[in-house]
């Protein structure tokens, strides 16, 4: 039973993915792609729990649970107290909105492209879904150039790493749960980072964008 819908489930994770990384490029406000980031975590640990499941790898769902906690809940959570504490959270791109979304389309096209070229001898359900991985790779990285505040380039990373997380458990069935561990503290402990740091540039500057800040150093 759980095979013949493990097709659909595979789909609807990664449709997901891939749905809520256009809409934080799309959305200006910060707080909307936090909620956004979390409902990533959230897809991420279901695609995680599917492949788990499918596999009968114990160790799989036990990394499911881990992903939930840090990318669905502690990461968004330590972002949306940073968030709160600043006066404003809406910004202005580089890209507008419709320039964003046109580069969306190319970058996910373009990751179908190389994927199908990387991965031809594979034909797995799972690895024929890997370019929605690659794919959130590039929309990362195209959100840390476009975006001026760094706790929205700080999102960029995340997802970014959620990109390479997603290709990871598509194509080798996942990570070791202490491996899985170790780089998920890593990332934690990063975003922990940055969210102290930000603190300091808003209390000394008034404000975490990165033009304003460039200026103030030329």
């Amino acid at each position: 039973m759980f095979t013949t819908i493990y097709p659909q489930l595979i789909g609807l994770c990664t449709g997901t993915l891939l749905l809520t990384s256009a809409l934080m490029v799309w959305r200006h406000s910060l707080l909307a792609s936090i909620r956004l980031l979390s409902v990533q975590g959230f897809a991420l640990a279901a695609l995680v729990a599917v492949i788990g499941l499918e596999e009968g790898e114990v160790e799989v769902i036990l990394v499911s649970l881990l992903v939930l906690l840090v990318k669905g809940m502690g990461l968004p959570w330590v972002l949306a107290r940073e968030t709160h504490a600043t006066t404003r959270t809406d910004e202005a791109p580089r890209l507008n909105p419709t320039a964003a979304l046109l580069t969306v389309a190319l970058l996910t096209i373009l990751s179908y492209v190389v994927a199908s070229r990387v991965l031809a001898g594979d034909i797995s359900i799972s690895a024929h879904a890997a370019p929605i991985g690659l794919a959130m790779v590039l929309i990362g990285f195209l959100l840390l150039v476009t975006r001026r505040q760094a706790g929205s380039q700080l999102i960029g990373f995340l997802v970014l790493d959620n990109g390479i997380a997603t290709v990871a458990f598509l194509t080798s069935g996942g990570v070791p749960l202490f491996l899985e561990l170790g780089i998920s503290l890593d990332v934690l402990l990063v975003v922990v980072i940055l969210y102290v740091f930000a603190g300091r540039m808003r209390t000394k500057f008034g404000n975490t964008e990165i033009d304003q800040l460039r200026k103030l150093h030329d």
